[in-house]
């Protein structure tokens, strides 16, 4: 039985780049998360942040997840807070495969830069990112499978998690 497919991992990991190639590739459907709420909300995730704070954007995250869950099977994308949350992976159990995207806070630092700007990042991209690695390395480490992205493109680890969507997730 084909299961979802759920990247995560600090910003700038590729998760969006890597979901797309590997949606494609299976022909399933991609769900980029901060997407859809910033569709729904007609608000863009620092403005959620700024008007409504971190905690009702988790709140609209893990509803959108959950709402994306009881869909086909698909690849999903969430930002990459939602993973270290509690709860949230052990609600996807049996239901998902969840792959953490690992990226040094440098290797991220440098692809975020010149990109818009992240609500929980200062102005030392690498000082931001390191400080998010620490509050969730625990949760990102207790996903299903780990990729590393590491001195890799994005094509190499979009098949790196191919095959972990054939093999774990079934999707043949």
């Amino acid at each position: 039985m084909r299961r979802h497919l759920i990247l995560t991992g600090l910003p700038g990991a590729g998760k969006s780049a890597v979901g797309r190639i590997v949606a494609e590739k299976l022909g399933a459907p991609f769900h980029d998360v901060d997407a859809l709420i910033e569709a729904a909300e007609g608000l863009s995730i620092p403005a959620i942040f700024d008007s409504r704070g971190e905690l009702a954007f988790r709140r609209l995250e893990r509803r959108m997840v959950a709402d994306l869950l009881a869909r086909e099977p698909a690849v999903l994308s969430p930002g990459g807070g939602w993973s270290a949350q509690p709860g949230v992976l052990e609600e996807t159990r049996g239901r998902a495969v969840t792959v953490y995207l690992e990226t040094r806070p440098e290797t991220a630092a440098e692809r975020l830069r010149g990109t818009a700007t992240h609500p929980l990042l200062c102005d030392d991209l690498v000082a931001g990112v390191s400080r998010l690695l620490r509050e969730r390395e625990t949760r990102y480490l207790a996903c299903d499978a780990t990729v590393s992205t590491e001195e890799r493109g994005v094509e190499q680890v979009a098949g790196e998690v191919l095959k972990l969507a054939r093999g774990l997730a079934g999707w043949g």
